[in-house]
């Protein structure tokens, strides 16, 4: 609480105010002082860190006059008080006449013809017109002067009655409760303009103010180091004379934003985004707040190394593709073609081809390669879910949301690469809002109005024909051609010839390794392999070598076991295929829900008892 003294311009009110104020305001100190001797006991009291005066009368206005920093709160006169003067007073006559200061007279002249008295008024403003006024009142014929102490000894000094005004302890109680009230609202103040100074000093940005006159009122430290301009000296200026270029004028003119505009002041660029402040509907001064641009790329470069922490990363090359193949060595220079520039481009290709594989390689040949690679498959998630996913969401812009919103993969994404695999599967909309993003390169969250630029390069595959899905009215025509820039078909490996015995020596070499053993194949093995149609093709592949070395006990795998597996492969074929989508769905719903089971379930649209079911009869547990 501020300090608070109460100094009494005489003995009569100090003792008054002791009485008062001992138990309801112990806190509040007690000085006397009458007039300039108040004057100089204030000024010492506010070099003391005194903020709050309460007086009365002359002392309080000689206070006020003295210009010192400090509240004065005057103890009012009451009815009470003016009463019992005027009481006193008739025992003299009942012409009475009323020298004080205005504040101690407001109202008296009204009680003459209740109270049967004649009152007259005698004003005065400093303590020198004192005795000249009593000696007017008793020349009009006054039987009696009231007033404050300076009429009392003016009235003494000429042998003269005189009555007191004195203040009542309901006028003392009074001044104390605003004391309190002002000292409180007083420290309210300072802790916010604290609280408002440590904001602004410890601020990452720069802050720079102006008023409506154009004059800077905020300068903050950030400012400074960044524009090298003394901040102290530029207050009160006009923000033209101190920085030109900043056009806060303009702001405040038109009273619109002007967010991220790139500005250089002495050297520094700086991103700037500047703003009017309303009130009442017209604007009342702007704000400019500004970061040093090497900082924002710096702090970019970060969050990249962050989402390669997160694993938004391509671990495939070129060197990676297995084949030579004529079909297999042409698609992968239309590849490294394509890496070269910054269009999309489409993959097609048959289920199990390595789509994923040349959209990392792509990636990685390009001059993307540092930045994310960010992956999703269009059909493992719902369609709501898939928006929220590629496109982000603010905080409760749908149920099951986070508070705390999440950014979407094309935000993850800046400055690297998008894989949207089984592009066909999207929805209608969202592929409206896919196409929107690709032609702004601007996304904006689920639940926001605000448009965040991304750059970001668009890889996307289809094991279907796109051009009969618009044929069909299920894909968007704007939205095929917008991603057909660049088209890589990638050729089945029924039809690479050798390469089926490159990659089953190549998958072979690998799983036995894994399990501490070096397996071959006998040439009948491979010729069995190599007639086989491999309708899943190197997934189908891969995973038909890593059941032979299984279950191979030999050293060699010989063409019976390679045709047992077939055969198994053959009757389950559609089965795994459906369980292998299934499984996929359940993955991804599991890692949005973070694991939770019951909120997977919610996503995918059954009770938690049919997602169990479903997990342990795949093998998820």
């Amino acid at each position: 609480m501020a300090n608070i003294v109460f100094l009494a311009p005489d003995e009569n009110m100090y003792h008054m105010a002791q009485e008062t104020l001992r138990h309801a305001h112990p806190d509040i100190r007690i000085e006397r002082g009458l007039l300039s001797a108040g004057v100089r006991i204030a000024r010492k009291l506010v070099e003391g860190g005194v903020e709050v005066i309460i007086s009365r009368g002359g002392t309080a206005s000689a206070i006020k006059d003295a210009g010192l920093p400090v509240t004065i709160v005057e103890v009012p006169i009451t009815g009470f008080d003016v009463i019992r003067t005027v009481e006193q007073a008739k025992r003299y006559g009942t012409r009475i006449g009323v020298v004080a200061f205005p504040s101690m007279v407001i109202g008296i002249d009204c009680l003459g013809p209740i109270l049967g008295v004649d009152i007259r008024q005698y004003i005065i403003t400093d303590e020198l017109e004192a005795e000249s006024r009593v000696l007017q009142a008793f020349r009009d014929g006054a039987d009696v002067v009231v007033g404050g102490v300076i009429t009392g000894k003016s009235a003494q000094k000429h042998h003269r009655p005189y009555v007191l005004i004195k203040s009542g302890s309901e006028g003392i109680a009074q001044a104390a409760a605003e004391a309190k009230r002002i000292a409180a609202a007083r420290e309210l103040e300072k802790a916010k303009a604290g609280l408002f100074r440590t904001v602004l000093d410890f601020a990452y940005d720069g802050i720079i103010s102006v008023d409506h006159g154009q004059r800077i009122t905020i300068f903050n430290p950030i400012a400074e180091r960044l524009t090298k301009i003394d901040g102290a000296a530029a207050i009160g200026k006009k923000v033209t004379d101190v920085w030109p270029e900043l056009g806060l004028e303009k702001v405040l003119a038109t009273g619109r934003d002007e967010l991220g505009q790139l500005l250089k002041v002495n050297g520094t660029r700086v991103l700037c985004n500047k703003v009017p402040i309303i009130v009442n509907g017209k604007p009342v001064g702007a704000v400019a707040t500004f970061q040093d641009a090497g900082n924002i790329q710096q702090m970019e470069a970060r969050i990249r190394r962050e989402i390669y922490a997160r694993g938004h990363v391509a671990t495939f090359t070129f060197e990676d593709i297995i084949g030579d193949s004529p079909q297999i060595r042409h698609t992968v220079h239309m590849a490294q073609e394509f890496a070269q520039t910054h269009s999309s481009v489409l993959i097609l290709g048959e289920t199990g081809t390595g789509k994923e594989v040349f959209a990392q390689s792509i990636h990685n040949g390009s001059a993307r390669a540092h930045g994310p690679f960010v992956a999703i498959n269009c059909a493992a998630l719902p369609s709501q879910i898939l928006e929220s996913e590629l496109f982000g969401y603010v905080g409760g812009a749908f149920t099951g949301a986070s508070q705390k919103g999440k950014p979407g993969l094309f935000e993850l994404a800046h400055g690297g690469t998008i894989f949207l695999d089984e592009i066909a599967e999207m929805d209608y909309v969202t592929q409206g809002k896919l196409l929107r993003v690709l032609q702004e390169k601007k996304v904006m969250r689920l639940g926001s109005d605000r448009v965040i630029p991304v750059d970001v390069r668009v890889i996307a595959a289809t094991n279907q024909s796109l051009s009969r899905l618009v044929r069909e009215n299920k894909f968007r025509a704007d939205l095929y051609y917008r991603l057909n820039v660049l088209r890589l078909k990638l050729p089945p490996l029924r039809e690479r010839g050798a390469d089926i015995i490159r990659y089953a020596e190549f998958f072979l070499e690998k799983h036995s390794a894994a399990q501490n053993r070096r397996l071959t194949f006998t040439p009948a093995a491979l010729e069995r392999l190599a007639r086989h149609p491999w309708p899943g093709n190197v997934r189908e592949l891969q995973n038909t070598i890593e059941r032979i070395v299984a279950v191979c006990h030999q050293p060699q795998v010989d063409a019976g076991l390679v045709a047992q597996m077939l055969e198994d492969d053959a009757d389950s074929e559609t089965t795994v295929a459906v369980d292998d989508g299934e499984k996929e769905q359940i993955r991804q719903a599991l890692a949005i829900a973070k694991g939770k089971q019951g909120e997977a379930a919610r996503l995918l649209g059954v009770s938690r008892s049919t997602l169990w079911r479903k997990m342990k009869k795949l093998g998820l547990r």
